[in-house]
C-alpha cells in the first residue's frame, strides 16, 4: 500500500506529456491517479474502468461470435429441421431420418392428398381434364395463395391441376373439394379415409387446401407413403408434378418447388408452408436408375428448407439400390362407377350460391365412404347396361339423401349401406337425377323393395340413426 502512495504521488499532477517512460503511463492508468490537462486528453480515475469494460465487451463478443457460429451452420446444414425422411423407392427402405413419426402440420402438402382424390375419380371416367368446375363463393372467399376465381365461375380440371401444383392455390382446392364430394368437410373425411387406407395411419384432414386448422396432423413418413403412391398409383397424371410454370388467362405462374430449377433429376412433387409448420417440402429426385422420394418437414426458411434437403439427398444416393422401378400399382377405386359422358359439355359441380352447399340432409352425414355399385346416369339407364332401373328393381324405393353432388349421393349410399348391410342386402344402390328449377339433383336410393318392405326396412333405418323415406320408383 505505502508503495502504492508513493507511486501515485509520483505521479500526481503531472501532464501525460510529462511521463518519460511507458512503465510511467501504465502505472498512470493502473492507479487511475489525477493528470493536470494541458490542452490535452487527460487520463482521469474512470480511464482504467472504461478499458477495463471495453476489453470485457470485446472478450464477451468473441465468444459470443463462436458460440453463434455453429447454430448458424447447423442450421444450414439442416439439422434444425423438425422431422425428414428419406425413402429408396427402388427397395422401399428407409435410408435415414428425424422423427419421422411426429405430428407436424403439413400446411399445402394437404394438397398432395387432394390431388390422389382428383386423380382416382379421373381415373374412374367420372371427371375429365376438360369438365368445368364450378366455383362458390365460399371456394372463392378462400385465403391467399389463390387463383383469385370469381363465384359463379368455372375452371377446367387442367387448369385445376396446374393451379394446385405450382401456385397452391387455396381457392382451387375447395373448389375440387366441393365438386367432388359436395362439401369441403365430407370432401376431408374421404381424404382422410382415403390416407388411412393407405397406410398414413398418423394423418387427419380437416380441409384441401393445408390452411390452418390445429387438428390436422400428419408426419414426414406418411407425406413420403403418400408421394410414393402418388407416383405409382398414377402414372398417367404424376408428371403434372414436374410443371416448372402455369399459365392462366393471361399470367404466368412459376412452381414454388425450387429443387424443379437447380437440383438435378427433380420430378415433383410439393411444398407447403403456414406459420405454426413451417417450411415443408416433399421431393422426388431421379437419378439413373436411383430414385429416393424424401420430406422435411418445419424449416425455418425456404432457402435453409431447400439446403436440408440438397444435403440429405446428397447423402443418401450413394447408399441407394441402382434397379429398374417396379411396374406402377393401380390405384384401388372408391367412387362410383362413372355415369355413361353425354354429348354437350356440362359442368360437373355443386349448383351453390351460398357459402355452404345447398343440399337435402337425411341422417347424420360422416360420409368418407363411396359405393362400389353402379349408379344411375341421365336418362335412367345405369353404367352397366341400358335397363331402366326402375324396371327391374321393383315398385318401391327407400330413399336416403337427395344432393346437388353426385358424388356426395354416392358417398351417402356407401355410408348407409356400410352401417346396414344385412338389411339392405339384395337392394342395389341407385342414384337417380331430377332437375328443379335451374339445379340438378341426385336422389341417394336402394331399389327393390315391395310397400311393406320399404316401410319396415326404413323403420329399422331410423333405428339406427339413418333418417330415410319410402318413394315410388318412378
Amino acid at each position: 500500500m505505502r508503495l502504492r502512495g508513493q507511486a501515485a504521488g509520483h505521479l500526481q499532477g503531472r501532464c501525460p506529456r510529462e511521463f518519460k517512460t511507458r512503465g510511467e503511463r501504465l502505472k498512470a492508468f493502473y492507479y487511475g491517479v489525477k493528470i493536470r490537462q494541458r490542452n490535452v486528453w487527460a487520463l482521469p480515475r474512470f480511464g482504467a474502468w472504461l478499458v477495463l469494460v471495453l476489453s470485457i465487451a470485446l472478450v464477451v463478443t468473441a465468444v459470443s461470435e463462436g458460440a453463434w457460429a455453429k447454430p448458424r451452420k447447423s442450421r444450414s446444414s439442416g439439422s434444425s429441421i423438425a422431422a425428414s425422411i428419406v425413402v429408396d423407392m427402388n427397395s422401399g427402405r428407409v435410408l435415414q431420418s428425424r422423427s419421422p413419426d411426429v405430428a407436424r402440420y403439413p400446411a399445402s402438402l394437404t394438397k398432395m392428398m387432394t390431388l390422389y382424390m382428383l386423380f382416382t375419380y379421373m381415373r374412374a371416367g367420372v371427371i375429365t381434364p376438360d369438365s368445368e368446375l364450378l366455383v362458390t363463393p365460399y371456394a372463392a372467399s378462400q385465403s391467399p395463395t389463390k387463383l383469385n376465381l370469381k363465384p359463379g365461375s368455372t375452371i377446367r380440371t387442367r387448369d385445376a391441376i396446374g393451379a394446385l401444383v405450382t401456385l397452391s392455390a387455396n381457392d382451387v382446392a375447395v373448389t375440387v373439394a366441393e365438386n367432388l364430394a359436395g362439401t369441403e368437410g365430407n370432401f376431408a373425411r374421404m381424404m382422410t379415409k382415403k390416407a388411412q387406407s393407405i397406410g398414413m395411419m398418423s394423418t387427419v384432414f380437416r380441409n384441401a387446401s393445408g390452411l390452418p386448422n390445429d387438428e390436422q396432423v400428419t408426419t414426414a413418413r406418411d407425406m413420403a407413403i403418400l408421394a410414393q403412391r402418388l407416383i405409382r398409383d398414377f402414372p398417367e397424371y404424376y408428371d403434372c408434378f414436374q410443371t416448372k410454370y402455369f399459365s392462366y388467362r393471361g399470367r404466368r405462374y412459376r412452381n414454388h418447388n425450387h429443387l424443379l430449377f437447380g437440383y438435378k433429376g427433380t420430378d415433383g412433387i410439393k411444398t407447403g408452408f403456414t406459420r405454426a409448420a413451417g417450411f415443408n417440402l416433399t421431393a422426388s429426385v431421379r437419378r439413373g436408375d436411383k430414385h429416393l422420394v424424401a420430406v422435411v418437414l418445419g424449416g425455418r426458411t425456404s432457402s435453409q428448407r431447400d439446403a436440408a434437403m440438397r444435403r440429405l439427398l446428397d447423402q443418401s444416393f450413394p447408399k441407394a439400390i441402382a434397379a429398374k422401378p417396379a411396374a406402377p400399382y393401380v390405384a384401388s377405386l372408391d367412387v362410383a362407377t362413372p355415369p355413361r359422358p353425354t354429348p354437350k359439355k356440362q359442368v360437373f359441380a355443386l349448383a351453390s350460391a351460398g357459402a355452404s352447399p345447398q343440399t337435402i340432409r337425411f341422417g347424420s352425414q360422416s360420409g368418407a365412404q363411396a359405393a362400389t355399385t353402379p349408379v344411375t346416369a341421365p336418362g335412367g339407364t345405369t353404367a352397366e347396361g341400358d335397363t331402366d332401373a326402375t324396371e327391374t328393381t321393383g315398385p318401391f324405393h327407400v330413399q336416403v339423401g337427395a344432393y346437388t353432388s353426385q358424388a356426395e349421393a354416392t358417398s351417402r349410399l356407401g355410408e348407409v349401406r356400410g352401417r346396414a348391410a344385412s338389411l339392405l342386402d339384395g337392394h342395389p344402390p341407385v342414384s337417380t337425377v331430377f332437375q328443379k328449377d335451374d339445379t340438378q339433383w341426385y336422389r341417394a336410393r336402394f331399389a327393390g323393395f315391395s310397400q311393406d318392405d320399404a316401410r319396415s326396412t326404413c323403420a329399422e333405418l331410423k333405428r339406427m340413426s339413418l333418417d330415410c323415406i319410402v318413394m315410388r320408383a318412378n
